[in-house]
């Protein structure tokens, strides 16, 4: 069931929302957990078992880590690589039995001759908010959930459940059992679910086509200018897809009294790696920071262990977002520039013109994305060509005048000043004293939403191209 459906928004939620002002406070919880489950059950029918299975291990792991603290690191590592042992079935049996068939086809042996594994969605994000929950316990930064049913909240909660953000147990613990939901809180949360939704069906949605299209053509059909427009929708149509999902997830938590954290913080906008990775899915970022880099010593080792743990991270990283090597390429990119910024290209680039380092981080996160959207190796290597401009294509059939509509081309320029904080911008003019755009900007505000919404809910009768990037993940 997704967040851009009618479905959704005229019934599912509607619902959900008068039941849970209308029970009394002791059953709230349990109305989410069962609304959630519902939630899941939608999209996956039986597999929902899967994820019951994940909360019941845990519930009974995250009892015996905090009672019996003297064996609780043999505990811990049981637990989490049961944790990660049920991710690995399921996301990456089939990938490893592939590359085993590789390294053995001189022999003439064949082990992968399976069945394809169903991926559960959103078990990346479960599975990462199950090791939250120990690791927090573990290191005493919380309590052990005794409720089942508010750790089974915790886990599946509807907002948070298929596509992130990723939220620590400990940031979120006492909102379990204690929550307030006022009037501004829900008049933000309802605002930050209609713009997260024109992000997501306005935008992402419109440029996705375009992006879709271009990324299946033949690679002998890519020019420049195809691969470049390609690429360049890509480029926003991910950003808005997923940023809007987050900005719904974070409006429908606060609806029930929920504070999230941001995910988002104008990514683009960066002048290093380290700063796209300080503003791009914060909440993934602090995850790896917290549970992976720092225990493996973070920047307090020698400079080569840092390097060494950099590159590790964002290996894991890119694996995370699925079993192929695309994948993992994008991620050891990232990683691979961290390091080169430390070693001072960084320090290069806050010398430079402005300009030059927004050109750098672009350019690296595009050619990364290049590998993400891919199908393949081969296809995003030759895509890569076409963009440097040694593209066989001779753009006669395929040419970017026959993609870039006037839609397309409209949403585009909305989508790149979009991704810049503009907002800050009128905020402080308003503080510089400008009297007119204070008056002016709640009554903008209040007319904007109400237009977004409208436009978002014709382009749902449509029937546009809907789904989300990171629900396979």
């Amino acid at each position: 069931m997704l967040f851009s459906s009618p479905l959704f928004i005229f019934l599912f939620l509607p619902v959900v929302l008068g039941c849970y002002f209308l029970l009394p406070a002791m059953l709230r919880n349990l109305l989410l957990v069962v609304a959630s489950l519902l939630f899941y059950a939608w999209g996956e029918g039986i597999y929902v078992a899967v994820m019951l299975l994940s909360m019941s291990l845990n519930y009974g792991f995250g009892i015996l880590i905090h009672e019996f603290h003297r064996q609780a690191k043999w505990t811990l590592g049981i637990a989490v690589a049961v944790n990660l042992g049920m991710l690995a079935f399921f996301k990456y049996s089939v990938f490893l039995l592939q590359n085993i068939d590789a390294l053995l086809a001189p022999l003439n042996i064949n082990v992968s001759a399976v069945d394809p594994v169903h991926l559960p969605l959103g078990i990346s994000f479960f599975t990462f908010h199950s090791i939250s929950y120990l690791i927090d316990i573990y290191r005493k930064d919380a309590p052990a959930q005794k409720k089942p049913i508010d750790l089974a909240l915790y886990i599946s909660f509807f907002p948070q459940l298929i596509a992130g953000p990723i939220i620590r147990y400990h940031d979120i613990s006492e909102q379990l059992s204690k929550r307030f939901v006022g009037i501004e809180d829900f008049a933000l949360g309802i605002r930050r679910f209609i713009i997260g939704l024109g992000k997501k069906v306005i935008l992402a949605n419109t440029l996705a086509a375009p992006a879709d299209q271009i990324f299946s053509l033949p690679a002998d059909q890519l020019t420049a200018s195809l691969a470049w427009l390609g690429i360049i929708c890509y480029t926003l149509q991910i950003y808005f897809d997923f940023s809007g999902y987050s900005d719904m997830a974070i409006g429908l938590a606060r609806l029930f009294g929920f504070h999230f954290l941001e995910n988002f913080n104008y990514p683009y906008v960066s002048r290093t790696i380290q700063e796209f990775w300080r503003r791009w899915h914060i909440s993934l970022s602090n995850w790896f920071r917290d549970y992976l880099y720092i225990p493996l010593g973070g920047n307090r080792v020698e400079p080569w262990r840092v390097y060494f743990n950099l590159v590790t991270v964002f290996f894991l990283c890119g694996l995370w977002h699925g079993a192929s090597w695309n994948f993992v390429i994008w991620g050891m990119i990232h990683g691979i520039f961290l390091v080169l910024e430390r070693f001072g290209l960084a320090k290069f680039f806050a010398d430079a013109v402005p300009w030059l380092g927004h050109v750098y981080a672009l350019a690296v996160v595009m050619i990364g994305w290049v590998f993400f959207r891919a199908d393949d190796l081969s296809g995003a290597l030759a895509y890569l060509k076409a963009m440097a401009g040694f593209g066989s294509g001779d753009g006669i059939e395929y040419h970017a005048g026959l993609y870039l509509t006037g839609e397309v081309a409209l949403v585009l320029v909305i989508a790149i000043f979009a991704s810049m904080p503009l907002k800050p911008l009128l905020t402080k003019l308003n503080l510089a004293g400008l009297r007119p755009v204070g008056q002016v900007l709640p009554v903008i505000n209040i007319g904007t939403l109400a237009l977004v919404f409208v436009i978002a809910m014709s382009y749902l009768a449509a029937g546009t191209y809907n789904p989300f990037i990171y629900f396979r993940f």
